[in-house]
């Protein structure tokens, strides 16, 4: 299985190289090794924890759950945001958060309870696009995690791959705010114990212009589910208000799909992008098996499946569930 996955990888640098001048959406641009240089080579050192070897959180640094996850082959996932002095986050666009700088946000990614890796980014201007992406695998002692700027395969001699720094762009510069996980449809969903939710953050004063009620995703819990998942594992890549970007298209597909959930369109299902533009072209109504969707999410192989980055394995719950959506269609 290794000597397959490496044979993909290789497979993707091979089309980089030979397709980059053709403006193919796989081709991602590398990431200058001066820029990663700037982040912290250990994870210790990025302002996370105050004691590593306990898990105490530095003070700041507040845990979160999006409400709706993206796939990530079943490893479990921890995730903490640190706003600098508490400053607020530019929330006059509700579906678009612009962070201040110095925000950092943590993804840790665990496999049978072992940790593998920490995934950090980090703004280090003031424009949109003034962020450093970088993960640090995890020492097999799990003292610490050093930093891995080209990524690792099967990492901890499990399944789960580490990406290399470039590669996190593939995702988070397919929306203005670059933080996928953390909006206020994500964060709608009352939170855990020590958590931050929305809630918290518009009593905290954290939003400069907080949302008049928590949103709330239309429709049943079926469709909701649905929703919910192709928002949080296409919209990034398929939607209508992609940022303009020089250099590859690094995975900027046509625009004629588009997965958002907006704030301003929960009115019901048929008022979401995902019913205006999807339903009825890549989903068929009442026929998943002839759907061009549900082909690809129950699907894996290079370049025939969705989503198309950090997955090997069919997510079977959503799937399951979007059989029933598009059957009830």
């Amino acid at each position: 299985m290794q000597a397959n996955r490496l044979r993909v990888r290789c497979a993707i640098v091979l089309v980089a190289l030979l397709g980059s001048s053709c403006g193919r959406y796989w081709v991602c641009d590398e990431v200058d090794a001066t820029q990663t240089a700037q982040l912290p080579q250990r994870l210790s050192e990025t302002g996370l924890y105050a004691d590593i070897a306990t898990g105490a959180l530095a003070p700041g640094v507040w845990a979160y759950t999006p409400q709706f996850e993206l796939w990530s082959d079943g490893a479990e996932k921890q995730r903490w945001i640190l706003l600098p002095n508490d400053r607020p986050i530019d929330t006059s666009n509700l579906d678009e958060w612009r962070f201040p700088q110095g925000t950092k946000v943590w993804k840790q990614f665990s496999v049978g309870g072992v940790r593998i890796e920490t995934r950090l980014l980090e703004k280090r201007g003031p424009g949109d696009a003034d962020w450093l992406s970088l993960a640090y695998v995890w020492s097999p002692d799990a003292k610490d995690a050093i930093a891995a700027p080209l990524g690792a395969i099967d990492a901890q001699h499990t399944d789960h791959d580490v990406p290399a720094a470039g590669e996190c762009s593939a995702c988070h510069a397919g929306r203005r705010s670059f933080i996928l996980g953390f909006s206020a449809i994500q964060l709608a969903a009352s939170a855990a114990t020590d958590e931050i939710d929305l809630d918290t953050l518009i009593h905290r004063g954290l939003l400069s212009n907080p949302p008049e009620s928590s949103p709330v995703v239309p429709g049943n819990a079926v469709e909701a589910a649905a929703l919910g998942y192709l928002h949080a594992n296409c919209s990034h890549c398929h939607n209508q208000t992609r940022p303009a970007r020089s250099g590859a298209r690094c995975f900027d597909p046509e625009k004629d799909d588009d997965f958002t959930l907006e704030v301003a369109q929960l009115d019901d299902v048929l008022s979401t992008p995902t019913y205006r533009t999807v339903v009825g072209h890549a989903v068929k109504r009442g026929n998943p098996d002839d759907s061009k969707l549900y082909k690809l999410v129950t699907s894996r192989g290079l370049f025939k499946q969705m989503p198309p980055l950090a997955t090997e394995k069919v997510d079977s719950a959503a799937v399951a569930n979007l059989r029933l959506w598009i059957e009830g269609l």
